[in-house]
């Protein structure tokens, strides 16, 4: 319990440092690009761990770190809409009163990559597996979405925004080239401490978990993503706290695109390294469920974030409809049969939800969407005509 402790008090401290770094680049770098960056660092624990299962998979095939690998990034990604998007909407309720949070027209663009990475899932769905080929077309969807945010405008390109006082304002205040060197130093200081203490946090959590008699394969799947998502999850609620609901939503959506294609691509990658060979993540009959269940769940969840907002129903629906499969997956952990059966209902009850509010406003949805990305698109050439010279 002390190592998990201490493991999780260093992996927080590291997320404060990269968020005051952040808050900082703003300034300089593409405002979406910094979000996608930081959730992309922030998120290294939750990579770490499960890429090491993955390893350990290709040099013990027949072994249960097979079923981890997939059960952590499955896990991780549920509960990122499960739990942190709707904490977003709660820290900003408590803070503001407000009942939803407005997304950008800009944000249409995570919604559309999360979409195409979700439609994709349901490709591996009917393979079966995911291979190296899952990778490349996983990654190009990644990448495109890193190219189109670094496109947006950066912070005093956008809404100007009364800076909040604190480390990210003092550091706004230095010299340029003195801002870099905090930021890159913060920026690696916590990146140290985050691969250093990745592992020994999820391994002190789990081993914390057995002493308390928690099914080893539940404390993988929850316990552990709970852990090594903190440092992204902290970073979010630290922009919600600083007035920019926003941008905290933002980042929990990037840390969804960032680990549903990128993360899921590079299992087989690890697994290969690990076999000494080229070979691929297998799927068994719970790992397929388990993972239409995180396909059926993004996309009622893209459903929501259409109209480039997120309330407290919709927040609360999501985390309800999580909170009712993690009690299911506790209530049959010693029955295979009856928790395939539940994660079969509950993908349904997504999928069935999604596919009502799709046909009761359906056009109003798309259009919303179509709107989004033209907009954001119309703000992308509106900043680049005002950084051309004067002719």
């Amino acid at each position: 319990m002390t190592d998990a402790l201490l493991f999780g008090v260093a992996v927080l401290a590291a997320g404060f440092m990269l968020s005051w770094g952040a808050e900082a680049a703003e300034k300089h770098i593409s405002q979406g690009l910094i979000v996608a960056l930081v959730a992309l660092v922030t998120v290294m624990p939750e990579y770490a761990v499960d890429l090491y299962y993955a390893y350990r998979a290709g040099q013990a095939p027949q072994s249960d770190y097979i079923h981890y690998a997939a059960a952590n990034m499955t896990g991780a990604n549920r509960l990122l809409v499960g739990v942190a998007w709707p904490l977003m909407v709660a820290v900003h309720w408590l803070r503001t009163r407000q009942r939803s949070i407005e997304l950008s027209p800009v944000n249409a663009v995570e919604i559309a990559f999360l979409l195409l990475g979700s439609l994709y899932a349901f490709v591996i769905l009917l393979k079966g597996s995911i291979s190296a080929v899952d990778f490349a077309v996983l990654f190009a969807i990644f990448a495109g979405y890193l190219y189109r945010v670094g496109q947006l405008p950066k912070a005093d390109e956008a809404e100007d925004e009364e800076e909040e006082p604190g480390p990210a304002a003092a550091l706004n205040k230095l010299q340029p080239a003195a801002q870099w060197a905090w930021m890159g130093g913060l920026t690696v200081v916590a990146f140290v401490i985050i691969a250093a203490s990745a592992e020994p946090f999820a391994e002190a959590m789990v081993e914390s978990g057995r002493l308390l008699g928690i099914d080893e394969f539940l404390l993988i799947q929850w316990l552990a993503p709970l852990a090594s998502e903190a440092p992204a999850v902290t970073i979010a609620v630290l922009f919600v706290l600083a007035g920019r609901a926003a941008s905290g939503l933002t980042a929990m959506i990037s840390d969804k695109i960032n680990q549903w294609t990128l993360l899921v691509g590079m299992l087989p990658l690890a697994m290969s390294l690990g076999a000494g060979e080229l070979a691929s993540l297998p799927l068994d009959a719970r790992q397929r469920e388990e993972f239409l269940l995180t396909a059926a769940q993004s996309l009622f969840a893209i459903m929501l974030l259409v109209r480039l907002r997120l309330s407290l129903l919709s927040a609360g629906l999501l985390f309800g409809i999580f909170a009712i499969q993690v009690g299911l997956a506790f209530h049959f952990r010693d029955d295979e049969a009856a928790t395939i059966r539940s994660l079969t209902t509950l993908a349904w009850i997504y999928l069935g939800l999604a596919a009502v509010l799709l046909s009761l406003s359906g056009r109003q949805l798309l259009a919303s969407l179509r709107d989004g990305l033209l907009r954001s698109h119309r703000r992308l050439e509106a900043a680049h005509e005002a950084r051309r010279p004067a002719e």
